[in-house]
């Protein structure tokens, strides 16, 4: 055994195994957050985001766990020569793991990986292109623990890019984060500021694996929504998120998401009505009624809007097979009963669809679903 010669080694040895001790004395009943940062070629953001990690201000153990994604980049450094023991000193147990497959697997699987080899009851999930500010989990965690069945986000700053999606989604409220749901824009919430307990993880089991051109966030979501599951928003900005052109979402076709919806909406919605209504006779109305199954085609009764020189007429599906074609007839708003299905986009008609829509008097979520 070697002898220690001087004070400042005595406290460095003691600074070793007050570490070391810390470690080995908390089980994963101690840790109350695990970070969830999956990783792949990051290496431009990831010092922010890990910077980010560093200043927050809580009262909670917590773990980061950040899972390699077959990296080719400066990554990996970064995280173990430069993080991992700068966030150790500052109390986080930092749990790290990579595989190196020639190509990635992708987020879902990063993420599964991650959560995998977590151990802490709630879960914040963090991309490694984005930063934190310095109140996020610990507002986030207070939340979570009142509504452990919930997922738990928060309002984002938003890049130039992608204003309208962040106002719509910021601006909801809480009855619409659970109904609005079908929506082009995608979850009424934006990934990178989940939180929630453990349990929503194991209910939903995890994302999905596809990988690349797979929306496993709103896959997570569908399932976490279908299985009861709330949705909870703080009110506070707490994360800033980048849109850049290599994320994840540029990989994913838009008739992916389009398939989706379609797929959720008829499932959750449409088989429980006996005839509905498809607010708009144009383009997106008419996508959306030649995507539906045949059987809930034949439940459309009309088509209603605005525009006179389509009122009056009717919509004919020549590309159907069946003889004779549908025809369905295209009514003013104002006579359409519900239920309906709305394909307008919000905010781009200077507020008269939605004031139509509210003279109508209808119970969004129980009357009409948006489908836009």
């Amino acid at each position: 055994m070697y002898s220690v010669g001087k004070s400042v080694s005595k406290a460095l040895l003691s600074e070793f195994y007050g570490k070391l001790s810390k470690v080995f004395m908390m089980s994963a009943d101690d840790i109350d957050v695990s970070v969830i940062i999956p990783i792949h070629n990051a290496g431009q953001w990831l010092d922010e985001c890990l910077e980010s990690l560093s200043q927050q201000q809580h009262t909670l153990n917590v773990e980061v766990s950040l899972f390699l994604d077959s990296c080719t980049d400066s990554s990996q450094a970064i995280v173990e020569d430069c993080w991992t023991s700068r966030l150790e000193d500052i109390g986080y147990i930092v749990t790290v793991s990579k595989e190196d497959n020639g190509t990635p697997k992708g987020v879902g699987y990063a993420k599964n990986r991650a959560v995998e080899q977590s151990r802490g009851k709630y879960l914040c999930f963090l991309d490694s292109d984005d930063t934190m500010l310095p109140q996020r989990i610990q507002k986030q965690y207070e939340l979570a623990y009142l509504n452990t069945n919930a997922i738990v986000v928060d309002q984002a700053t938003p890049p130039d890019s992608t204003v309208r999606y962040a106002k719509w989604a910021n601006e909801l409220n809480k009855t619409q984060l659970n109904i609005q749901v079908y929506t082009s824009h995608g979850p009424t919430v934006i990934m990178p500021t989940w939180f929630c307990h453990r349990n929503v993880f194991d209910s939903v089991g995890g994302f999905s694996e596809a990988g690349k051109g797979t929306p496993e966030d709103l896959i997570f979501f569908y399932k976490h929504i279908g299985n009861g599951g709330k949705i909870i928003r703080h009110d506070d900005e707490l994360l800033m998120y980048r849109y850049h052109p290599h994320a994840t979402t540029f990989s994913i076709h838009e008739q992916t998401i389009w398939d989706l919806r379609i797929q959720e909406l008829q499932e959750k919605v449409l088989k429980n009505w006996d005839t509905f209504t498809i607010w708009n006779a144009g383009k997106q109305g008419r996508k959306f009624y030649r995507s539906l199954t045949k059987e809930n085609q034949r439940k459309v009764t009309a088509f209603c809007d605005v525009d006179a020189k389509k009122v009056g007429s009717c919509y004919t599906y020549e590309e159907t097979k069946e003889k004779p074609k549908p025809k369905v007839p295209i009514i003013h708003f104002s006579e359409a009963k519900a239920p309906l299905i709305i394909c307008m986009k919000m905010e781009l008609t200077g507020g008269q669809f939605e004031e139509n829509l509210r003279s109508l008097h209808l119970e969004e979520g129980k009357d009409y679903h948006h489908f836009n």
